[in-house]
């Protein structure tokens, strides 16, 4: 939800307090659909483990439970491949809104005539990116 994070603009005009922008894009649907399909995994695999310990008996005597372990299990790993895929698109998509340079082109008070902006940092993206290799 980028469109809720504010940054200030210098207004060199009149010498003026910084005017406030914000930035555009909502980018939080992929980063939710990961999270909610880790923690459903981490349900899962906590269920899955209860059975597997608890009620070994049932689940060798019983030949459907297997094979639904089985076709849950499989779903999850497509699922997780899906979530995985949708949350790096996400994650490269809020590197390109946050890109320093972009955010400089979007500033009308560095369009003028002999105006020179540049970034102060690059964003760390670091931990994000291990996000998605996760």
């Amino acid at each position: 939800r980028l469109y809720q994070i504010p940054f200030g603009m210098p207004n060199c005009e009149d010498e003026s307090e910084a005017r406030t922008l914000y930035l555009v894009g909502d980018f939080s649907a992929p980063a939710e659909f990961f999270v909610t399909l880790g923690v459903f995994s981490f349900l899962y695999s906590m269920a899955a483990l209860v059975l597997y310990l608890r009620f070994h008996s049932l689940y060798t005597e019983n030949t459907k439970l297997p094979f639904t372990d089985f076709c849950v299990t499989v779903c999850f790993a497509f699922f997780w491949l899906v979530a995985a895929a949708a949350w790096g698109k996400g994650l490269s998509d809020v590197k390109a809104a946050t890109r320093p340079s972009a955010l400089i082109a979007a500033m009308g008070v560095c369009q003028g005539d002999g105006v020179v902006c540049n970034a102060g940092t690059t964003p760390a993206m670091g931990l994000a990116n291990i996000s998605v290799v996760r």
